[in-house]
């Protein structure tokens, strides 16, 4: 079974998706513009990763948006860095690829005030090995590769806490935050979309859904799953001036859709859980 949609807008990277959103549709501030002819429809501009959110948003585009009078323009990112700082640089309008957690530390970091409109979808993540075939058989001294950003880093470490296999502060974001760690594993901290190549270097590594698919990674190959109880639901993000802007708000409620939700789960299985589930 295969996940990828032939619809996603493969290989496109930051500067030529932005270079192509901007020319084809002016700043994201007149993104809310009427072209001639296209009667009431609205444009927004969302930034996203191409898997999942961004195949998600685009069969919202092709499937829902018309009836509500939108017109979803998907801007893809291929990293964690830069949507956010697109948003506050209005590029994009509104983006669909953190969660709380990640959205307050950047706006800690940046002195930025960007909102969440609520929660879409768990984008589940788990630990893959080339090596081993359960989470318990890490030997002594293995080597674990984990996310750098401190939102994914200690999403990861809460993982490996809760098996027992590590002893950790109550919220932690960073090996610092590792108050046992009885098996010396070797942690190697390395960029989320590096993740899943690293896996012939390592004894296991974290991956999340936007790079396990692409990866040709499944949930039933991990060795260990995110359990649907996480906090860490990725949201519709947007900034304070837009949080109430017809074109978010109706987006949201797309996404929000029996429709939407009911794609989530037959495209993605269980590796993508909405949140109305």
């Amino acid at each position: 079974m295969t996940f990828i949609s032939p619809k996603r807008l493969a290989g496109v990277g930051l500067a030529a998706a932005l270079t192509i959103g901007l020319a084809g549709c002016g700043a994201a501030s007149d993104a809310g513009s009427t072209d001639a002819g296209s009667g009431d429809v609205q444009t927004i501009k969302v930034g996203a990763l191409a898997i999942p959110a961004g195949e998600l948003l685009q069969w919202v585009d092709e499937n829902l948006a018309a009836d509500a009078g939108l017109d979803i323009e998907y801007i893809e990112f291929t990293d964690y860095n830069t949507p956010n700082t697109a948003l506050v640089d209005g590029d994009v309008d509104a983006n669909l690829f953190q969660n709380t957690t990640f959205l307050a530390n950047f706006n800690t970091a940046t002195g930025s005030d960007l909102v969440s409109v609520g929660e879409v979808y768990l984008p589940v993540a788990a630990f893959y090995s080339d090596k081993i075939t359960d989470i318990a058989d890490l030997e002594k001294g293995a080597k674990i590769a984990i996310p750098d950003d401190p939102t994914n880093e200690g999403r990861a470490l809460e993982m490996l806490a809760a098996e027992g296999l590590i002893e950790t502060t109550e919220n932690p974001s960073t090996l610092n935050d590792v108050t046992s760690n009885p098996n010396d594993f070797e942690f190697v901290e390395i960029e989320n979309a590096s993740l899943a190549a690293a896996l012939p270097d390592v004894d296991a590594a974290f991956v999340t859904i936007s790079f396990a698919l692409p990866a040709g990674l499944k949930l039933e190959d991990a060795i260990l799953v995110e359990g649907e109880s996480s906090k860490f639901f990725n949201v519709l993000a947007t900034t304070p001036e837009l949080e109430n802007d017809e074109r978010v708000q109706k987006l949201y409620n797309l996404l929000l859709s029996d429709e939407a939700q009911a794609y989530m789960e037959e495209t993605f299985g269980d590796q993508m859980i909405p949140v109305t589930k």
